[in-house]
């Protein structure tokens, strides 16, 4: 979807319902996650990672990298059930991969509780398989936790939110289990390409919303 104009995104509804009701039937399976044991990425340098996917991995990377204390946000796929996931298979609907983001912050100035208000604060908490334009499982809302206490605070986030909102908030909650980094095309996507329609129309507001939302937050170069 993010290959043709945004300027054209009325032109191709039919396209969308079809992803959309490709990616129901992923949504519509029960999770059986349960019991699978959540993979804890070691720290490096200082840094930690955390998982995130949050429709288009365009606007969300650009979102972390505004963050203090976040030193790289990497374009990827995860959450899925299939080996090295591309783009082009995952926008089928049929890998089971969101894309996401793999944040690198310092533990020391930005907390995985922080990042987890960021992740909140920063789409439509109750639109189901998708944000904004973009429909279908690929673009899904996903929370991933590598240890118990991860899930526990995103738990009790989602919670609180949900109570606040009265709405049912639509992230899933899954263990991380592996991050597949995006084509090399993808990454930084939004800053080099200011002029994209797309990029324009819907990656910069997103972003801007966030940092008016969050402006102790954002870095000062942002």
């Amino acid at each position: 979807m993010k290959r043709t104009s945004y300027i054209m995104m009325t032109t191709i509804l039919i396209v969308l319902s079809s992803c959309q009701s490709k990616g129901q039937s992923v949504k519509n399976k029960k999770e059986t996650t349960i019991n699978i044991q959540p993979v804890q990425v070691p720290r490096v340098d200082g840094l930690e990672r955390a998982y995130f996917a949050s429709g288009c991995f365009w606007c969300v990377e650009a979102i972390y990298e505004s963050v203090k204390g976040v030193k790289e946000s990497v374009s990827g796929y995860s959450g899925g059930h299939t080996e090295n996931p591309t783009y082009e298979s995952s926008n089928t609907g049929r890998t089971g991969h969101a894309e996401a983001v793999e944040v690198h912050y310092d533990p020391a100035m930005v907390s995985f509780a922080t990042l987890v208000d960021v992740y909140f604060g920063s789409q439509n908490v109750t639109q189901i398989n998708g944000q904004g334009p973009d429909h279908g499982s690929q673009y899904r809302s996903i929370i991933f936790y590598q240890n118990e206490k991860q899930k526990q605070i995103i738990e009790e986030k989602k919670e609180t939110l949900s109570n606040t909102l009265n709405k049912k908030i639509a992230a899933e909650i899954q263990p991380f289990q592996k991050f597949w980094k995006g084509e090399a095309y993808h990454q930084d996507y939004e800053k080099r390409n200011p002029n994209n329609p797309y990029i324009r129309n819907v990656s910069i507001p997103r972003l801007k919303k966030f940092q008016a939302k969050f402006p102790d937050l954002v870095k000062k170069n942002h």
